[in-house]
């Protein structure tokens, strides 16, 4: 058995030579008097290297020390067809076509252990990770071995390649399903059925693992005592088969995105209840427009007030309507706070701002920036004037997205004294809105953030068209859904602008055309970077996920850093096409 094992793997060896493939398959194999349960590696007609099994379990239904030796601690070579083939666990395979792609191989009950070789294989380097596993099935376990795999890519910021024992192997006490995984980072990207065909394909990231490891100074290297085998592979990816979420903000599954909208909603409150306790407030004052991201404010501020026992009645919601205010957005406002018992005063500053514009000796009849930022920065003033008077602290309303854009007024609704909604990003707003709505047990409350959820975002600063709103935000800037696609994969995972415009080609080839996303993605660059002062300066508020633009947590970036070479990449794509 052992000799037709050899001369198998010299066949598959041989036979792959004109493929484009990296090929690891599993074969017993003698050494040195002993036998070992390898992994061989090969490619391009050459067998790279053997890896032998370190953990060998005896319990249960396995019983394998009968045979089979566990690893030896050093790298050695054996011969094998006249060759001399590195043997050893602690052996990396780098393609150098793809410096990303280094691989490194453990076998079934290794990963089931307290310290599994592919820990140090990933602390010397390696970016994927094999394993060929003879894993039985018993109810209950394809579970468990789904997490495990999961969270050791998690653990590890790596591609890990699961195969599994399938059709075909002995019954006589066990079943193998043949349960295939590909994780990465902690994602199960795909899997095969129990008791199906056994494939399983996918892509992995490997610039995103290695983004991730950069970032994460805990990730420590070591490499002692491992050998790195170079091997060439053509190894570009044509066309992806794996998901690319078109909303990467929101989860899809509607109990997850219900829990993770409550989860959000406890994060907020949690953070002014905290915010208020510490300033000893007396109340909370905050600008209602009549939008979703007061909305929210309003909804966390309630929930804050009813964390600390606090009457809702002592919140002061303050709609203030200028040039651009339609009845439906100051009508919303009043509703939304009837149905909240939240104290509401209507402050119009038309007078104000056509005072302030004639001082500093500017027609109000000129409807440019200055037009605009005089409302802004009047509201704020008025906001910040009625916290000092009554002992409160004014609650910013803007959302992540906003800030990404910079579409705020600097000094104006760019300012407060807590952003609750600074974390959240618009996509995830709406949504967050929509389940208080579904949860509420308050029809009145539910009919007016339905309606405020059917409402355009807009900023409202020039005069309605026939009573409707005629500045509509995402004509200005672009769309949020693409927005917030693009500064999800910019930073979260650093990507480089044709990788995102080839990703957002394919998750939205159904919603926008190739010209559109280039156009929205320059712009996206060009506000992004242009638009950090404002986040320099921005107000505490508490992170919600993993994407957050705090200048005093995860996001440091100067304000003058120039966005030319993300914008020439765009060029050069225009170009091509």
């Amino acid at each position: 058995m052992l000799e037709s094992a050899r001369k198998a793997l010299t066949v598959l060896a041989k036979e792959s030579a004109d493929d484009n493939v990296l090929a690891v398959v599993g074969l017993p194999l003698a050494h040195g008097g002993k036998l070992f349960n390898v992994a061989a590696v090969f490619c391009g007609g050459r067998i790279l290297g053997f890896v032998p099994k370190t953990n060998i379990p005896n319990y249960s239904e396995f019983y394998e020390l009968r045979h089979f030796m566990s690893a030896l601690p050093d790298v050695c070579e054996i011969n094998f067809d006249g060759r001399n083939v590195p043997f050893g666990t602690k052996l990396i395979f780098r393609c150098g076509d793809l410096p990303e792609f280094s691989l490194a191989v453990e076998i079934c009950e290794d990963l089931w252990t307290p310290c599994p070789p592919s820990t140090l294989h990933a602390m010397a380097g390696a970016t994927v990770i094999a394993n060929l596993s003879a894993s039985d099935e018993t109810i209950g376990k394809a579970a468990y071995r789904r997490m495990l795999v999961a969270g050791q890519s998690a653990r590890l910021l790596c591609g890990y390649v699961y195969a599994d024992a399938g059709n075909g192997e002995s019954s006589t006490d066990m079943v193998f399903a043949g349960h295939n995984l590909i994780c990465e980072n902690g994602a199960i990207l795909k899997e095969s059925p129990l008791f199906g065909d056994g494939w399983a394909v996918s892509e992995i990231d490997l610039k995103a693992l290695t983004h991730d490891r950069r970032r994460m100074n805990t990730f420590q290297s070591c490499a002692e005592g491992y050998v790195t085998i170079p091997f060439s592979l053509d190894a570009k990816c044509e066309s992806l088969s794996r998901f690319v979420d078109l909303a990467p903000f929101v989860p899809k599954d509607e109990r997850v995105k219900a829990a993770r909208c409550e989860e959000i909603l406890s994060m907020q409150a949690s953070g002014l209840a905290k915010r208020l306790e510490h300033a000893a407030c007396k109340t909370v004052v905050l600008g209602v427009s009549g939008g979703l991201d007061s909305s929210l404010a309003l909804l966390v501020t309630a929930r804050a007030f009813a964390k600390l026992g606090i009457p809702s009645s002592d919140i002061m919601a303050v709609t203030m309507p200028c040039f651009g205010t339609s009845e439906q957005t100051k009508n919303n406002a009043h509703h939304l706070c009837d149905a909240l018992g939240v104290s509401c005063r209507e402050i119009g500053i038309f007078d104000s701002v056509k005072l302030h514009l004639r001082e500093i000796g500017y027609p109000d009849d000129k409807r440019d920036v200055v037009y605009e930022n005089a409302q802004a920065r009047i509201r704020t003033l008025v906001l910040m004037d009625l916290a000092n008077q009554f002992g409160g602290l004014v609650v910013g309303t803007g959302d992540l997205s906003e800030l990404a854009l910079g579409w705020a007024t600097y000094n104006g609704d760019h300012m407060s004294m807590y952003a609750v909604n600074a974390g959240v990003p618009k996509t995830l707003v709406r949504h967050v809105v929509k389940h208080v709505a579904d949860i509420c047990g308050n029809n009145a409350l539910a009919a007016v953030l339905s309606d405020i959820l059917d409402t355009p975002a807009s900023p409202e600063l020039l005069p309605p068209q026939k009573g409707e709103i005629s500045q509509r935000t995402e004509d200005i800037v672009g769309p949020y859904e693409l927005h917030d696609f693009f500064l999800y994969h910019v930073v979260r995972w650093g990507r480089r602008p044709a990788t995102i415009f080839d990703l957002a080609h394919i998750a939205f080839s159904e919603t926008y055309t190739a010209d559109e996303i280039l156009k929205w993605l320059k712009v996206f660059y060009r506000r992004f970077f242009a638009q950090q002062f404002k986040r320099s300066c921005m107000p505490d508020g508490p992170k919600i996920g993993s994407v957050t633009l705090s200048p005093r947590g995860d996001w440091r970036m100067p304000s003058d850093a120039v966005c030319n070479i993300w914008l020439a990449e765009l060029e050069e794509i225009i170009r091509v096409c």
